[in-house]
């Protein structure tokens, strides 16, 4: 069976970013890893705007420990590009996050993809960590399901 593709209104939190001359491969369109780019830019942009991620100084980091997306239309660069986000599970000290990306003016999702941080220690990078109160309130906001 094949899934639905996503619409704007399938997402709580929009970014964006321009795609760079150098996303671009040989076919003349966005390289297929550079989506993980995006998703990963995405949602540092949000963690850090919600004052919830210092890069350098926070005691408790997510660490990616799985990621996927699913390609239905080719983008390129000089594309500006919307990613969406939502958090589709929301766990004690993991979090999967849900991005969209989207053309710019476009409401069908060119790519879905997800991926899944679990928090830890910045000293030890090993134990999972409870995530702090302050960044589940923040990914709550971005919950598809209350």
């Amino acid at each position: 069976m094949k899934a639905a593709i996503g619409t704007r209104a399938d997402y709580r939190r929009f970014i964006t970013l321009d795609t760079r001359w150098m996303d671009n491969d040989v076919y003349g369109h966005v390289n297929n890893v550079v989506y993980y780019s995006y998703f990963d830019t995405a949602v540092a942009h949000f963690l850090i705007a919600e004052g919830v991620l210092d890069i350098a100084t926070s005691p408790v980091v997510g660490l990616v420990v799985e990621t996927q997306c699913r390609y239905f239309a080719p983008i390129a660069f000089p594309d500006a590009i919307t990613c969406g986000l939502r958090c589709g599970r929301i766990g004690t000290s993991s979090v999967r996050y849900e991005i969209g990306i989207f053309r710019s003016g476009e409401d069908q999702a060119c790519a879905e993809g997800h991926f899944i941080h679990v928090y830890v220690d910045r000293a030890t990078q090993k134990t999972p960590t409870p995530m702090p109160e302050r960044l589940r309130s923040a990914l709550t906001a971005l919950a598809i399901t209350p």
